[in-house]
């Protein structure tokens, strides 16, 4: 019984003990916290509220958490909310992506786009797929894609070895292309045989001579791999028009360094634009001089700002000929998305894609050129309604980066130039990247695909056509400020070749599908 009470006395004093040690610690690493928080100046909330201030940092950080899962309703995150994010979740997973009780989705905000269903829908049985369209058709390997949505331009670097596999293999697996980004072409683009485009930064990764122009052999090289379809040159995205890309020196690993040809370790930033390229000229030759080098379509992307420069651009081409035209523009939204850049250009600047985009069709129809100049666009189009909105305005393609990475998994962690990004989509953290799975990732971007495809299918069989590329502006309405909506094609009308161009606006490719306006929009 002694023995007993000895060894709770000993545990008693142990753990008292080992209370004075912890709380002793505690009181010094406080008095630590607290005199150098009262000896600094750099921060006057510490300064001022020793120890106390240091919260506020630390609630600042969380409350980044707690709104995406405690607060925020399904409809309010931003730059993509939950019910969206969750679609494409559910989507790429292959599980039950169906609503019950009501849309939580309000369709009052201007701008809101209303799907114009008829009264005879389009029956299952008299569906047809969506039909290729040809890029490229003065090319010497004209492409012929099928797929409605693609990979937008996602560099080596700003993400994972393994996200890259995935996107690849699983971009073969959908039937979709994949853009390289400005980051040059990696075997791991290569690796799940899946059709690329090429894209041309300012800086030129891949295709650069040592003082940073174009290579014309590196250039060959590169359009000798029959993956690579396409060229795109890059002239600005639209989460940061005017300003050059930007991969953060602690994300420029030696293999990444190789593939650019740039320096280990250092921050690589790009030029604000192509040295070669000053106007619309120099951008029409340069086009010509990359499809004459690889004998393949080239493009170029853009954010749209001032636009009469396409105006001069088209005029330049019908005097040309047609021929030297781009093959494609891709159009990119001033709410696009990047790993890193300036809030003053994130935020502020630019025309998003439901401006922009009529503005350049309407510029192409007006010259005769919107069956030989394909358009793509790109800007926060991940759902059905978004992709299927695109094509009502005239798209011909519409390409996506953050669809696809919410496809691999990504929780919208916001920190994509940290190399922390908890999924190991955007960083070369070993570890963070052993939770990427590229088998089983690859089959999701397949499944969003797949789900991306059949949900316009709905929209354009409820508004009685039969494939998506069937849609027009007759089909859709917007919302206006005074609550009531207006046809897309009353807000755009479409407008009429000018004389001059008339013989040129026949359709130069050889499978295009041209859908004649309906300007009945009763759908009888």
């Amino acid at each position: 019984m002694n023995m007993l009470s000895d060894m709770v006395r000993d545990g008693v004093m142990l753990f008292s003990s080992l209370f004075m040690l912890l709380m002793g610690g505690l009181v010094l690493i406080a008095t630590v916290l607290f005199i150098k928080d009262v000896s600094q100046t750099k921060d006057a909330i510490r300064h001022n509220y020793p120890l106390i201030g240091r919260f506020r940092h630390l609630f600042n950080t969380l409350g980044e958490y707690f709104r995406q899962y405690f607060f925020a309703m399904d409809r309010e995150e931003m730059p993509f909310n939950r019910a969206e994010r969750e679609w494409v979740y559910k989507s790429s997973a292959g599980v039950d992506n169906t609503v019950a009780f009501g849309s939580t989705k309000n369709l009052t905000p201007v701008g809101t786009p209303l799907f114009i269903n008829c009264p005879f829908p389009t029956l299952d049985e008299s569906a047809t797929a969506a039909p290729p369209l040809r890029i490229g058709p003065y090319c010497q390997k004209p492409y012929d894609p099928c797929s409605l949505i693609n990979i937008s331009g996602m560099s080596f670097g700003a993400l994972s070895k393994p996200a890259v596999r995935a996107l690849s293999k699983g971009a073969k697996l959908a039937g979709c292309w994949m853009n390289t980004g400005e980051g040059g072409l990696s075997p791991y683009h290569l690796e799940g045989g899946c059709d690329i485009v090429f894209q041309i930064g300012t800086a030129k990764y891949g295709v650069r001579t040592a003082n940073g122009t174009l290579d014309d052999e590196k250039l060959r090289r590169v359009a000798a791999h029959p993956e690579v379809k396409m060229f795109e040159i890059k002239m600005s995205q639209g989460a940061k028009p005017g300003k050059g890309g930007i991969l953060p020196g602690v994300k420029v690993t030696e293999e990444i360094a190789r593939i650019r040809g740039i320096p280990v370790g250092e921050d690589s930033v790009s030029p604000n634009r192509h040295p070669e390229i000053g106007d619309f000229k120099e951008l029409l030759a340069f086009v010509q001089r990359v499809r004459g080098v690889t004998g393949k379509p080239c493009g170029f992307k853009t954010a749209i700002g001032a636009y009469g420069w396409l105006d001069q651009m088209c005029a330049e081409i019908q005097r040309c000929g047609i021929e030297c035209a781009p093959d494609f523009i891709t159009i990119d939204s001033a709410d696009g998305g990047t790993g890193a850049a300036p809030m003053p250009l994130m935020d502020d600047v630019g025309l998003t894609i439901k401006e922009a985009l009529p503005v350049v069709v309407d510029i192409l129809m007006r010259y005769g050129l919107h069956e030989r100049i394909r358009v793509i666009v790109s800007g926060k189009l991940i759902t059905p309604a978004g992709v299927a909105w695109a094509l009502c305005a005239g798209a011909d393609f519409i390409t996506s980066a953050r669809g696809f990475m919410f496809s691999l998994g990504c929780i919208q962690a916001l920190k994509c130039n940290k190399n922390t990004c908890p999924t190991g989509i955007t960083t070369h953290d070993k570890h963070l990247q052993q939770g990427l799975d590229v088998d089983g990732k690859s089959q999701q971007v397949r499944n969003y695909v797949n789900k991306i495809h059949y949900g316009v299918g709905l929209i354009a069989h409820s508004c009685g056509v039969p494939h998506p590329r069937g849609l027009n502006r007759t089909h859709c309405r917007i919302v206006q400020a005074d609550g009531k909506s207006v046809p897309l094609d009353e807000l755009y009308p479409a407008p009429q070749v000018l004389p001059e161009y008339q013989c040129a606006s026949t359709d130069v490719s050889t499978n295009a599908s041209t859908v004649t306006m309906r300007t009945d929009r009763e759908g009888r």
